[in-house]
């Protein structure tokens, strides 16, 4: 039996991944995707972190929205953008793409081995006020935010706007749930450090 692959690399390969420039976001977050697992090893032991079953909701939130934010489901459903930014357009929403990835991984390292891709509380965990995090309290969702959208807009179709603000606001709502687990957790040095640092948008008031 001869098996023909010309409809799986179709798709494998297909949508806003091939088309230059909007392919340049592709393998940035690709890259971005591969050193943040890779990097996902470093990090300290865990004293005690938010069931699965709470966190649900928000991570139902995020996979949909990855799901949408994907070039493949753009091919399947023969989306076609809705707009298009121009290659100028598109070219600078790279650069506000990889100025919220760097933000991302600046609060990582920033963060060291206090950084956990779950709610969690690390052994010697302190507030971390410096840096970043003295911008705003959860600078990695912000970064990746900030990058999510910026793609959504260059790439111009309906599922990659819906997924990114679908991403940008489960990352929201995991950002609130952290907030209590955190003040129980750390208590008043929290607490404080929450009154005087926004918690995602730079510059806002804090609360």
């Amino acid at each position: 039996m001869s098996g023909d692959a010309s409809p799986i690399s179709s798709v494998a390969f297909s949508g806003w991944t091939t088309t230059w420039p909007t392919s340049l976001l592709a393998i940035i977050w690709l890259i971005w995707l591969a050193s943040w697992v890779g990097a996902s090893f470093w990090s300290g032991q865990t004293r005690k972190h938010v069931t699965v079953i709470k966190t649900s909701r928000y991570h139902a939130l995020i996979v949909l929205g990855g799901i949408l934010f994907t070039p493949w489901t753009s091919r399947l459903l023969g989306e076609t953008p809705f707009w298009h930014p121009g290659e100028t357009g598109v070219y600078l929403l790279t650069i506000v793409t990889l100025a919220g990835i760097a933000f991302t991984w600046w609060a990582r390292i920033h963060l060291g081995r206090f950084w956990s891709n779950a709610i969690t509380h690390k052994e010697g965990h302190k507030v971390i006020d410096t840096g970043p995090y003295g911008m705003v309290r959860h600078p990695i969702y912000t970064g990746l935010i900030l990058g999510m959208i910026a793609t959504g807009i260059a790439v111009g179709t309906v599922t990659a706007v819906l997924g990114a603000v679908l991403i940008s606001l489960g990352m929201a709502w995991k950002a609130k749930m952290e907030e209590g687990f955190l003040a129980q957790e750390l208590g008043p040095d929290y607490v404080a450090y929450s009154r005087r640092v926004p918690m995602i948008i730079p510059f806002l008031p804090a609360g």
